[in-house]
């Protein structure tokens, strides 16, 4: 007899699935996009219902797709070759860390350095056409929720290397994230506003995983932190691109 949680969580991923699937018969979604949203959620599902076979097996799929995505891009739009191969590595960096943080064993500063690349190459890719920072509040806000964050994580954090290593996680990520917001305050468009919530997705997941691994349990921890994770990702991949591009 299934609990109300467990067939709440496999709803979710079934409902997830089928709007995926009606967006691409309606034309608002690519095939590739479908199987990110699919994949994504059948991971975030697995895991979050303790199917630890399942949830290894899925969880790299979404990156995966989104690598193929971007691959795609790359493949139709030559002209921007160097900005969707660095993309294409920020994705690759991501994959590589989410195996890492997967496998048994204690791998997680290996998982973190895989994605503290991986943001650098974001932070990298939003830089571009911009002058520094556009926007001072908000790198004060994500400087200072950083900051919060890993005051928090402190206590838990044992070992010189650790606390490092999480330090400069903290910052490269709330640096990425500040670079996001300012470039939508800049561009004022739909994909840079995309990419800003899904920065901001990013920093709030991490900040869950943390909180997780080094303060309390959080319930349900794999669907908040998985569900944040795979939706950031995928309005990054999905919506960043050159300034003045089409859109």
């Amino acid at each position: 007899m299934w609990s109300g949680t467990r067939l709440a969580l496999c709803s979710l991923a079934l409902l997830v699935s089928y709007w995926a699937l009606g967006a691409v018969l309606q034309g608002r979604l690519q095939v590739a996009e479908m199987l990110l949203a699919q994949t994504a959620a059948v991971a975030t599902a697995a895991a979050a219902l303790g199917w630890t076979d399942l949830a290894m097996l899925s969880k790299p799929l979404p990156l995966l797709v989104a690598t193929l995505l971007i691959a795609i891009k790359l493949y139709l739009e030559r002209a921007e070759a160097g900005f969707y191969s660095l993309l294409l590595a920020a994705l690759a960096a991501s994959l590589a860390g989410d195996v890492l943080l997967m496998l048994p064993g204690d791998l997680f500063v290996p998982g973190l350095a895989a994605f503290l690349v991986a943001h650098v190459l974001y932070l990298l890719l939003l830089r571009r056409g911009l002058n520094g920072f556009p926007s001072r509040p908000a790198l004060v806000a994500t400087l200072g929720t950083g900051a919060l964050v890993y005051a928090l994580l402190w206590p838990g954090l044992h070992g010189r290397l650790l606390a490092s290593a999480v330090g400069v996680y903290v910052l490269v990520i709330a640096l990425m994230a500040a670079q996001a917001l300012g470039r939508a305050a800049v561009l004022r468009d739909r994909p840079s506003r995309a990419v800003a919530c899904g920065a901001v997705l990013f920093l709030i997941s991490d900040a869950l995983l943390g909180i997780n691994r080094f303060v309390v349990t959080v319930p349900l921890s794999p669907l908040w932190v998985l569900g944040s994770y795979f939706l950031a990702q995928a309005l990054i991949a999905g919506n960043l691109r050159p300034i003045g591009a089409p859109r």
